[in-house]
């Protein structure tokens, strides 16, 4: 009997530690969402709010939880990158996005995307950054589709119809995408120009601050393109985008403010007329 009811208090105790464990592990995963999760990751859980960005109080705490999970998901691999990122660990969160890349995700993919096209912190390789940026786009990672059609490579380049399809679904929610959209729309590329529906697709962008949807909406606005003409209005939409530093929208302010302009003999311009 003694040997029985020390067999189960083991079995129990082992039970009990497994279950701690597995707490324990949950928890840091928990802790990483809470500082570190991306809005716009398709990984991240639905009662995860996410940050756009990590606050400062919060980047120790982000690497210390994300790390003690990152064995676990590859979101808290991406998680980690992450914080990395906005501790100034450029290396480190290179690493850590690779391995979340290869456990295929794809807002990992995002990441190193935008790194390879701009070459920050990594040799400078449009075509790797294409690459892992369709891996995105096809798994339908809405900013991996915005920032291909941005890229302007792969489906927007070969398959404008194609990219038309990828960035409608995107610009359901995501505000690049229907700026990219908007554009496709309003040149007439991957199928028939839509004045109105380009303008609608910059207002919806325009709405979450989207620079240069704002300057798009301007130009419409002054032009009447797609919809009425109003000048009050499209100065409004330049000067919005002027203050999120928008360099277009400034000289479309200009333009608007001094709209004469004294040119030589050769057509040359020699300075605005402001009124």
């Amino acid at each position: 009997m003694k040997n029985t009811a020390a067999a189960l208090g083991l079995s129990l105790l082992a039970v009990v530690s497994c279950a701690v464990g597995a707490h324990a592990q949950s928890a840091d995963l928990v802790l990483c969402d809470r500082v570190a999760a991306d809005p716009a990751d398709p990984d991240k859980p639905a009662d995860v709010k996410g940050v756009s960005e990590i606050a400062a109080a919060d980047i120790s705490t982000a690497v210390r939880f994300c790390k003690q999970a990152s064995g676990g998901t590859r979101r808290a691999l991406y998680q980690l990158g992450r914080a990395y990122a906005a501790n100034r660990q450029a290396t480190e969160a290179l690493a850590a996005w690779r391995k979340a890349a290869d456990k295929g995700s794809t807002a990992a993919m995002v990441e190193l995307g935008i790194l390879y096209a701009t070459g920050a912190g990594v040799a400078k390789d449009e075509a790797h950054a294409r690459k892992l940026l369709e891996r995105a786009a096809e798994a339908g990672n809405p900013r991996g589709i915005s920032n291909l059609a941005a890229l302007g490579g792969g489906a927007a380049a070969t398959d404008p119809a194609r990219a038309r399809s990828l960035l409608a679904k995107a610009a359901e929610t995501n505000a690049e995408a229907q700026y990219q959209l908007g554009l496709m729309l309003a040149d007439g590329k991957g199928g028939a120009q839509d004045d109105t529906a380009a303008r609608a697709l910059f207002e919806k962008a325009a709405a979450q601050n989207h620079p240069a949807a704002l300057e798009r909406l301007g130009a419409f606005a002054e032009q009447g393109r797609g919809g009425a003409k109003d000048k009050d209005a499209a100065k409004s939409y330049y000067q919005r985008a002027a203050d999120l530093g928008e360099e277009d929208a400034k000289k479309a302010l200009k333009r608007l403010e001094c709209p004469y302009v004294l040119k030589d003999k050769r057509g040359n311009l020699v300075s605005n007329l402001c009124f």
